[in-house]
């Protein structure tokens, strides 16, 4: 059995996080180490490596995690505009092997982002 990635100890309690959203299909906390003001990673509990391994039934749960998404950026105030990055495989800058969204915002975001 493979190690647990540092998204299923969040999930599972073992290392703590500041959540700001938890229900039986995702959550999210802060980032450890933001690359704006507000900077929010919302996964699913479901452990999906990338956006590679959604499968066809997973559909209501990427829908359900678009959903909170907007909900948290509501709550955050980020009326002004705010950017939601996946990033997917090691060249596409993924650096832990669970699906995972970046909520970025409170400041003007440049492009291209990298």
């Amino acid at each position: 059995m493979s190690e647990k990635t540092i998204f299923k100890r969040i999930i599972d309690g073992e290392i703590p996080a500041d959540i700001v959203h938890d229900d039986e299909r995702c959550m999210a906390f802060r980032d450890v180490n933001p690359q704006a003001p507000t900077h929010i990673l919302v996964i699913p509990k479901k452990e999906i490596p990338s956006i590679d391994h959604i499968a066809d039934e997973d559909q209501m749960l990427i829908g359900h995690l678009w959903k909170v998404i907007r909900d948290i950026a509501r709550a955050e105030d980020l009326g002004d505009g705010y950017r939601v990055i996946v990033n997917c495989g090691q060249q596409g800058g993924q650096t832990v092997d669970h699906l995972h969204f970046h909520l970025l915002g409170g400041r003007s975001l440049s492009w291209p982002p990298g």
